[in-house]
């Protein structure tokens, strides 16, 4: 997914940066491993592309810094650890690797490698910047969430069969979006004409049940709430492919948000910006202006706590957000009527008017950048 990626395959990237630190040594230097600063001050928002990610200050750790030594040493574990599952063409999770490397430094050190998770899991991230590799091609896997019907086909190859999987017909289920979405995985005969993404399951099944995927040709996602780096980087391969992406959330700060996550990518992911963010995605609804609309919206609206309040006001000064007047509307619209509205509210009428709301959002355009 990232930059050097397409360079160098996984299992060489890693032994690059051990004959690098061979050479550190034999030289008489320390041995260091430099990466992209993950830090807040370090995240741009790229006006032209549209997306959030790193900019160009680095950071250093070296083996003789007594400060750095300790995480130095556990960087080049879990890169040890990556190029061994690489080498062996077995995948474990996050999880799975802090328990590999969960042990003594030796008899008689009373430390660990790693006592936490929470140790482990950013030097994983740091990992990915500095060899420009995506977890997923170090074979480690996150859990999966979110789930997939729709008018295409996927090639999966799993061990070493190669398993064609007909979205179309996953039933009530749909397919389980895996969390790596590039590797073995091939996107074929895609008849769809757009994407919409439903943040709730709850209203994903709605949807499925009412074949509405079928009636307007559509890919339905949900990625069950926040969406997983895998599920954004599913979006994305789709959006390349030519189709339209559209988001539909509830009216708060938590749905919107969900939805520019999906745009923009996020903060937490800026080092991977590029392949996870949609530009070009569109939000649907449920918006607040709905409720000039559809009268009967007024009376199904939740009452936004002061938790709610705050986030929507820390969105209007993303820059991102608040250069779009639409999207200012709205936010401000939320804080003084400290009001908001979840989609669930559209089966109001009938069940079957959730589908009719999107179908016709869709038909005429309205829907904001």
């Amino acid at each position: 997914m990232a930059e050097k990626s397409e360079k160098a395959k996984p299992k060489d990237r890693i032994e690059e940066l051990g004959e690098e630190i061979v050479r550190d040594v034999k030289g008489g230097r320390s041995p260091r491993f430099v990466t992209l600063a993950r830090t807040r001050s370090n995240i741009v928002f790229d006006q032209k592309e549209g997306y959030l990610k790193l900019g160009k200050s680095k950071e250093e750790r070296s083996f003789l810094n007594v400060a750095q030594s300790k995480r130095f040493m556990q960087t080049i574990a879990i890169a040890a650890k990556c190029h061994k599952f690489v080498t062996e063409n077995l995948h474990t999770t996050i999880r799975g690797l802090f328990y590999q490397l969960k042990y003594s430094l030796g008899e008689d050190i009373d430390e660990n490698i790693f006592n936490e998770q929470a140790e482990s899991n950013p030097l994983i991230e740091d990992l990915e910047v500095g060899l420009g590799l995506s977890r997923e091609a170090l074979n480690l896997n996150a859990n999966r969430k979110g789930v997939l019907a729709g008018n295409m086909k996927i090639k999966d190859k799993f061990g070493d069969e190669m398993i064609q999987i007909d979205c179309s017909k996953q039933g009530r289920s749909g397919w389980a979006i895996p969390s790596d979405v590039d590797n073995d995985i091939e996107f074929v005969d895609i008849k769809a004409k757009y994407v919409i993404v439903v943040e709730k399951d709850a209203l994903w099944q709605r949807l499925n049940e009412d074949g509405f995927w079928k009636k307007e040709n559509c890919i339905l996602i949900t990625p069950q709430g926040q969406a997983a780096r895998g599920t954004r980087r599913l979006i994305r391969k789709l959006a390349d492919a030519g189709l339209p992406v559209y988001v539909f959330t509830d009216s708060d700060a938590w749905g919107w948000y969900i939805y520019w996550t999906i745009k923009t990518g996020s903060i937490n992911l800026a080092y991977i910006g590029k392949d996870v963010a949609t530009p070009e995605a569109r939000f649907l609804g449920v918006t607040m202006s709905d409720l000039d609309k559809y009268q009967f919206l007024n009376k199904l609206t939740i009452n936004a706590n002061e938790i709610d309040i705050k986030r929507a006001q820390e969105m209007l000064n993303y820059e991102w957000i608040k250069k779009s007047k639409e999207w200012v509307t709205e936010l401000e619209r939320m804080i003084k009527s400290k009001k908001k509205l979840e989609q669930d509210a559209l089966q109001g009428p009938r069940l079957t008017f959730v589908g009719e709301y999107i179908t016709e959002k869709i038909r005429n355009k309205q829907y904001l950048p």
